[in-house]
């Protein structure tokens, strides 16, 4: 007797079912997807009982004829595509052919359709099985009705969570799809209760604004870069923010909602050196490729894709990401100050100066906007032809450290051909010789001293440890320094990096080190302390990543040599300091996470002082 038999067509539906039907959720976002397919504008979804009673999609789409109704039935009928390599760039949302049989095989289905007001067709299914057609008169569309969701399979039944989880579920997935297409006007009930209401929008912002509120959606940036023939658009949580809320992740590619671990963790490698370690941040990315380079028949429920070239899209998100975050919007606000718009026709001014601040991005642009310059203060302010620490008495390139490196990966193409316009200098002032002030037309700014130059060494340290040697100061009296065993162990697994950084040194016995010459990021530097309070905080570093580890050697050296707060600055060193972080990437941001950058806007003082 043969061991090998072919399944009967029900099992194998209800396999089927089980590949692309998981929960009420899962047929909710089959069902909707199809009424899109269909060219609707308006879907209305009805949930009971979490979905395990009831899901009732309606829509206005072109619907079906009676023939079509039935044929829709079968396992593998589709209008998407009629041949294999229609596969590739298929832009449809379905196109398997496999959703509404499996969910019918696994349900009790109604379905009312009409390609035109007037007559239309009437069809019910029961575990699969076709059971009534019948003429029926509706207007244009098509309405799917779900009851008993997994009747027939009580192993499947018995799975499914409360009609709260249920419930949640099938919310969440209504406010994917609704980001997902902001076109369409989407209302969402759950037991007799309008949960959504949602009109058609033209923007992600407006259109979260609607699921999330006005405050939640605060905590985001926007992102829009094009890297070649990718684009990249969507919404980055604030550097400052994250961690205060829940975390939110949505993917778009091709305007397909999908799941990708690959271009989520691109997205956060943008936050490098700017989030304290665990710390994920919300992310809404829409990601645009060429139709040839993705396939999107990877997964039964299209809920994954594959990349023909995956390594040039992952960069092409980080680098997004990172300029999004090297705005001046992406640092810290405090009283309603969390976006800039600029004024139309108005060119902001300093009261008692020829002084201009326009404060769309504090990396310089070549369309002149940045935090540091106008064009109309670009036109009569000069140019800085000298580098910015030689207001603090560095030597210049050449006879001390480079000029400051891009951040924690070099520049690309695009960014390095960027004309670099002189930056404005706005009157500073320093408070408890730690931070420094400056007056803005929407509220005041104050910049942490420490957290800058940290920030400053940082991409200036990273570069150089990227590039190799840097040019360094021969002691007239080489420096002894005893270290601890631990310590002489920190300082064996990244000498290479050391030498990098300038430092000369050799083994003067035991774990006695003879330093001979030493970097100058800048005048106040203590070399000693410095690389005494480096390997100090380096003991006990196992990082297995030849990477991580000189990313940290980076971020714990420029901590250690950058000026701490309650350092006194002359106005010099403060205009070099403000210049220094206007030419980082990420300059919102120490390497800690801390803010560098905080904003205190007008409104909120006028409030504290009973003026609002």
């Amino acid at each position: 007797m043969s061991k090998i038999a072919i399944l009967p067509s029900a099992v194998a539906d209800q396999i089927a079912a089980g590949e692309v039907v998981e929960r009420p959720a899962s047929v909710v976002k089959e069902l909707v997807e199809n009424a899109l397919d269909a060219g609707a504008t308006t879907v209305d979804i009805t949930v009971e009982d979490g979905g395990r009673a009831l899901i009732r999609i309606a829509d206005d789409g072109s619907g079906m004829d009676e023939a079509d109704a039935v044929l829709a039935l079968a396992r593998h009928a589709t209008s998407k595509i009629t041949a294999a390599e229609q596969l590739v760039g298929v832009r449809s949302f379905g196109f398997r052919g496999e959703a509404l049989p499996a969910i019918a095989s696994v349900s009790e289905l109604h379905i009312e359709t009409a390609p035109d007001d007037g007559a239309g067709t009437e069809v019910r299914v029961a575990g699969g099985t076709l059971l009534d057609t019948r003429d029926a008169a509706r207007r244009r569309g098509t309405t799917v009705s779900v009851h008993r969701l997994f009747y027939n399979t009580p192993a499947r039944q018995k799975f499914l969570r409360s009609a709260r989880s249920e419930w949640r579920s099938v919310l969440e997935t209504m406010h994917a799809i609704a980001t997902l297409r902001r076109d369409v006007h989407f209302t969402v009930r759950h037991d007799g209760k309008v949960a959504l209401d949602l009109p058609a929008v033209s923007t992600l912002r407006a259109r979260l604004m609607a699921l999330w509120g006005a405050r939640e959606l605060d905590r985001f940036v926007d992102v829009d870069d094009v890297v070649g023939p990718v684009h990249i658009t969507g919404l980055a949580e604030r550097p400052a923010d994250v961690g205060t809320a829940s975390r939110r992740v949505l993917l778009i590619v091709n305007g397909r909602l999908i799941r990708d671990h690959g271009l989520v963790r691109a997205a956060e490698a943008a936050y490098k050196s700017t989030l304290p370690s665990g710390v994920r941040p919300s992310l809404v990315l829409q990601v645009h490729v060429p139709g040839g380079d993705v396939d999107v028949n990877v997964h039964p429920a299209k809920a994954e894709v594959r990349f023909r070239d995956r390594w040039p899209i992952e960069r092409a998100v980080e680098q997004a990401i990172r300029r999004a975050l090297g705005l001046f919007d992406a640092s810290a606000g405090i009283g309603g100050w969390r976006t800039w718009t600029p004024p139309v026709n108005v060119t902001p001014t300093w009261r008692n100066d020829q002084h201009a601040l326009d404060p769309s991005a504090l990396r310089v642009t070549p369309s002149l906007d940045g935090l540091f310059a106008t064009q109309d203060a670009l036109a009569a302010a000069p140019a800085f032809d000298s580098p910015p620490w030689e207001a603090m008495g560095q030597p210049s390139v050449g006879h001390g450290m480079p000029s400051p490196a891009p951040s924690e990966q070099a520049h690309d193409e695009a960014t390095a051909q960027e004309p670099q316009a002189p930056i404005v200098v706005p009157p500073l002032m320093q408070l408890r010789r730690t931070y420094l002030m400056f007056e803005h037309d929407e509220g005041v700014v104050l910049i942490d001293q420490h957290s800058a130059h940290e920030r400053v060494l940082y991409e200036q340290f990273l570069g150089v440890l990227e590039r190799g040697e840097a040019p360094s100061q021969r002691l007239l009296f080489p420096m002894t320094l005893h270290l601890a065993p631990a310590e002489a162990e920190a300082f064996e697994s990244s000498r290479d990096l050391f030498v990098r950084l300038g430092f000369e040194i050799d083994h003067f016995g035991g774990n006695t080190l003879l330093v001979n010459a030493v970097p100058m990021p800048h005048p106040r530097f203590d070399a000693e302390r410095c690389l005494r309070d480096t390997l100090a905080a380096m003991t006990g570093d196992r990082s297995a990543s030849t990477h991580a580890r000189h990313e940290r050697l980076a971020a714990t050296f420029a901590c250690k040599a950058a000026v701490k707060a309650g350092d006194s600055l002359s106005p010099g060193e403060m205009r070099a300091l403000y210049i220094a972080l206007a030419e980082t990437r990420l300059p919102a941001h120490d390497v800690h996470g801390r803010s560098t950058i905080v904003r205190l806007s007008w409104d909120e003082l006028d409030r504290r002082f009973g003026r609002k």
